[in-house]
């Protein structure tokens, strides 16, 4: 054809991974570095171990017609830059270099964590855990600092120590740095497990593995669409863009809606209307809707959150027949709104409980709206909104009460300061679904609440807007009664709207920056505030001390404001008024790092960890060039596998 020729295979992942290494599959240089995070990591290799899909590749064979200047994958050794490509990799870049990471390299892995740290991590398959059928095969991935110890409680109590290949070995670990290397690694276990006089017990279990998992990763076989050397330069641009921002591919929703029509079930009638009739998107979008906007909280409700909440009640459900049926432990079915729970999730179910889920979201708009949080953009987790709504749903109007309310209350903020929601949240959602209606109830306290502790220092390093911590410290300030320094109003949903509130700096950017404080400590939550867009027009850049002069003066359009006004207006966001005045930015910062502490601990019913050990991982909170950046990784030698001892 004009614009060249293309072909279909198979091609082996091991063969794929190893032409990264070499260097004989390589990047277009105007490709965006690999910047992958650890639960999506996670999620790639347990969707390989069950020998799931994981979409087709699309290559182009060098010397053609088009001449991109080539690259290799991140961490390929020295050999591969030498090397002359025979392909380049269009589409697939995340998912190959992700998996090139973390098997053939044999390197550690720089990531990402949900609480954007950038982290070392090693990978390893609980192998127990990837057998048992009840299980969720992404929990049974595990990822491991780099010296390959997980501690808790702030470094004092080792939880799962791996440092050697006789206590992975122990532990039933496998590496997924050696899953293409089986024999070398059985090797070695047969050696340990005679030493150790248990070969006997375990043989069977590390057999069936290999049969189970390990085969999933050396017979897994990758569709790849290969361009070849003639395609022209225009259709390969046109390819480019469709297959990285073309449309996407199946959810959960429309298979849902493909099964639902064959019992005559229109699914998507229900979601979407139609000419006669409001669907459910739209109620969603038009609940608590503030005077002159066009959508309410729940704008962002996606159809496969609805379906998840529907899940969670048809999966508790069939746990309760099996509980009655007496069974227990592992014969009772998991609770849960994973994509595979959707997918089974019965016509009659859905029905049964369409009007009482949708009754819960309409209610955690409500909760919201009482927390100070009115716009998607202010919602610190589109993911928390599902257990919300489904507990609301569960618990009816007994969200009312003023006792069950501030439980619920200390449950959310647990979850955003704790920064639960932010990826691979599936269990969060299902436990905190079984967990939270039973604490209502006078039962046992969620692991939510039981298992977060908030750091002071994460204060300082709250920097983006798009951050849930963050985006929490503004409406708990708003919800604590802040008034804008201008007006004195309180900010409630007339108010916000009406004035333009956002989130602003208390000392300007500019008087920071020729005072010479680094955007790193000025950018931080503890020195932003909600004001009015108003207000802020008249701080504009100036020195708190002016400005606050400005606004006591007034203008023509301003009436003058007392001091003694302005000071309580300026408590009233956890300032203190003398160190404003005083232009003292320092001690400004240290005071209301401290004073914002206060808040959140309040909001969470626990005390801050104020100790001196740090948060692993390097803060990563910065815009997108900056963080691919600092995440591309330099090439290391990997021929060689780092070495473990094998002692017994």
């Amino acid at each position: 054809m004009a614009g060249g020729s293309f072909q279909t295979n198979k091609v082996a992942l091991s063969t794929l991974l190893r032409a990264c290494h070499e260097g004989a599959l390589q990047l277009p240089d105007f490709q965006r570095s690999w910047v992958w995070d650890e639960d999506r990591i996670k999620s790639l290799i347990a969707s390989i171990s069950r020998a799931f899909p994981v979409g087709a590749l699309m290559t182009l064979e060098t010397s053609g017609t088009v001449n991109f200047k080539p690259r290799p994958v991140e961490g390929a050794p020295d050999v591969a830059r030498a090397a002359k490509p025979d392909e380049l990799l269009l589409d697939g870049q995340q998912r190959m270099t992700s998996l090139y990471q973390v098997t053939l390299r044999n390197h550690v892995v720089e990531t990402v964590t949900p609480k954007n740290k950038r982290v070392k991590r090693w990978f390893y398959i609980d192998i127990l855990a990837a057998l048992d059928e009840a299980a969720e095969r992404e929990e049974a991935i595990i990822g491991v600092p780099e010296d390959r110890v997980i501690r808790e409680n702030f470094a004092k109590n080792v939880v799962l120590d791996l440092s050697t290949r006789a206590r992975e070995f122990e532990a039933l670990m496998y590496p997924v740095a050696m899953v293409f290397d089986w024999n070398r690694w059985q090797m070695e276990f047969v050696g340990h497990a005679n030493a150790k006089g248990d070969f006997a017990e375990k043989w069977p279990i590390i057999s069936r593995f290999h049969d189970e998992v390990i085969k999933n990763f050396t017979d897994y076989h990758v569709p790849v669409i290969s361009l070849d050397k003639s395609t022209s330069k225009e259709a390969v641009c046109l390819v480019f863009e469709k297959v990285n921002t073309g449309g996407k591919p199946l959810d959960a929703f429309e298979l849902v809606t493909a099964m639902y029509a064959a019992d005559g079930h229109e699914l998507r009638k229900d979601w979407y209307g139609d000419v006669s009739t409001k669907g459910r998107h739209r109620r969603f979008a038009e609940t608590m809707r503030p005077p002159g906007q066009d959508t309410g909280i729940l704008v962002n409700v996606a159809n496969t959150d609805f379906l998840q909440a529907i899940s969670l009640f048809h999966t508790r459900d069939r746990r309760r027949e099996a509980e009655a049926a007496g069974k227990q432990g592992k014969e009772l079915p998991a609770v849960t709104g994973n994509r595979q729970a959707l997918l089974s999730l019965p016509l009659a179910a859905y029905k049964t409980y369409e009007a009482r889920v949708e009754g819960g979201f309409v209610r955690a708009a409500k909760f919201l709206n009482l927390l100070h949080i009115y716009r998607v953009f202010d919602l610190p987790y589109q993911s928390q909104l599902v257990p919300l709504a489904a507990i609301l749903a569960d618990i009816g109007d007994a969200w009312e009460h003023e006792a069950n309310r501030a439980k619920l209350v200390q449950w959310y903020w647990n979850g955003v300061f704790g920064e639960l929601y932010g990826s691979a949240v599936d269990s969060r959602i299902s436990r905190d679904f079984m967990e939270v209606p039973v604490w209502l109830k006078g039962g046992q306290e969620p692991t939510t609440i039981s298992e977060t502790i908030f750091r002071a220092d994460r204060l300082k390093t709250m920097r983006m807007r798009l951050s849930a911590a963050y985006k929490g410290v503004n409406a708990l300030l708003m919800k604590e009664g802040a008034q804008d320094f201008r007006s004195g109003q309180k900010f409630d949903h007339t108010i916000f709207f009406g004035e333009n509130v956002d989130i602003h700096h208390i000392f300007p950017q500019d008087w920071c920056k020729k005072a010479g404080v680094k955007s790193d400590i000025y950018d931080s939550i503890i020195n932003k505030t909600p004001l009015s867009y108003k207000t802020n027009r008249i701080i504009g850049g100036a020195a708190p001390s002016v400005y606050l002069g400005r606004l006591e003066a007034g203008n023509s359009d301003t009436p003058a404001i007392g001091r003694a006004n302005m000071d309580a207006y300026l408590i009233t966001h956890l300032i203190d008024p003398a160190l404003l005045r005083s232009d003292d930015f320092a001690q400004f910062m240290a005071d209301r790092q401290k004073r914002l502490l206060d808040l959140i601990e309040a909001a969470m019913g626990k005390a801050a960890y104020t100790g001196g050990i740090t948060e692993e991982g390097v803060d990563d909170e910065q815009d997108k060039d900056g963080a691919e950046a600092e995440m591309t990784i330099s090439a290391k030698p990997a021929a060689a596998p780092v070495g473990l001892e094998t002692t017994t």
